[in-house]
């Protein structure tokens, strides 16, 4: 039996399996292989890595991980967990389980993009959710924000100080009067007729067709997709959730314990703010969290 599972091998995952390995428990990381940055040619932002691939720094995470003894990655998909008198058994989709005295879950979230014909063939290229993330990339460009959620419009008052910002209601989240105003002042054009239609050789974006036949150039768009867990593992152990403004979440205290003695979340699935380095960060937490659990324990 491992001291401790990490279901999930991208940053928060991996965050925690280093504290956990430097505190010398034995640990075993269950990685399925599909982070849902992996639609990102490059991660931004996320101090000493900034422009590298994804999938290289997590590379290079694993290399450096297993030099710790008491650590071993697997790829699989963990499908199913449950609680045992001892701890928490985990199983796998090609068959087999493995069991663990504790769990800390960084299974991610996965996004559900409006449903607007060219979206997904752009996302994480010119159709993007974070301008802190991508933004510099498309700075001075044409810009736009197709609206998914009543809280699209405090997402495009970020826009502008990338480039000039495009506010598409879509008919449904029209800005307050004071939103109005600070569009104005933002330069922020409001239209109000739906985007039906990403135009362009994908992934790259000419424009969008709109619903009454207008074309309006814009060459990417930032929307807010709806997020819903990436397993239900979580959900499977009982673990408590909380709406958030695109979706629900694990709920977790400071450490990233959740509702369930035992279990910890981190990353995206336990959170509504969704950065790389706000995932690296709770995973650090979450994997001392535990380990001081263990601590607890032995100590009576």
């Amino acid at each position: 039996m491992y001291d401790v599972i990490v279901v999930g091998g991208s940053f928060a995952g991996m965050s925690a399996a280093m504290q956990l390995a430097r505190a010398r428990q034995n640990v075993l990381v269950i990685d399925a292989g599909t982070p849902r940055n992996r639609f990102a040619d490059e991660a931004h932002g996320f101090l000493g890595q900034d422009g590298r691939a994804p999938a290289a720094i997590m590379r290079d995470v694993r290399c450096q991980l297993l030099r710790y003894p008491t650590v071993e990655v697997m790829s699989g998909e963990a499908v199913g967990t449950r609680a045992l008198g001892a701890g928490f058994a985990v199983e796998l989709s090609g068959g087999g389980e493995h069991r663990a005295r504790r769990l800390i879950l960084a299974t991610g979230v996965s996004d559900q993009l409006p449903a607007i014909p060219g979206m997904y063939e752009r996302w994480g290229e010119t159709v993007l959710h974070c301008p802190y993330c991508h933004g510099y990339e498309v700075r001075d460009l044409p810009l736009g924000v197709v609206a998914a959620h009543p809280m699209s419009a405090h997402q495009a008052m970020l826009i502008p100080d990338w480039g000039p910002t495009t506010y598409f209601t879509q008919g449904l989240f029209e800005p307050d009067t004071a939103e109005i105003d600070a569009f104005a002042a933002r330069g922020i054009t409001i239209e109000r007729t739906p985007v039906v239609e990403l135009a362009g050789d994908a992934p790259a974006l000419d424009g969008v067709r709109l619903a009454d036949g207008r074309f309006v150039r814009v060459a990417a768009v930032f929307t807010a997709p709806r997020t819903d867990p990436a397993t239900p593992l979580a959900t499977m152990l009982g673990c408590v959730h909380e709406d958030g403004p695109t979706g629900p979440y694990v709920k977790v205290d400071q450490w990233g314990a959740t509702s369930v003695a035992g279990v910890w979340a981190a990353g995206d699935t336990a959170t509504p703010m969704h950065n790389a380095t706000l995932a690296s960060a709770a995973g650090v937490l979450a994997g001392i969290g535990a380990h001081q659990a263990s601590v607890r324990a032995k100590a009576g």
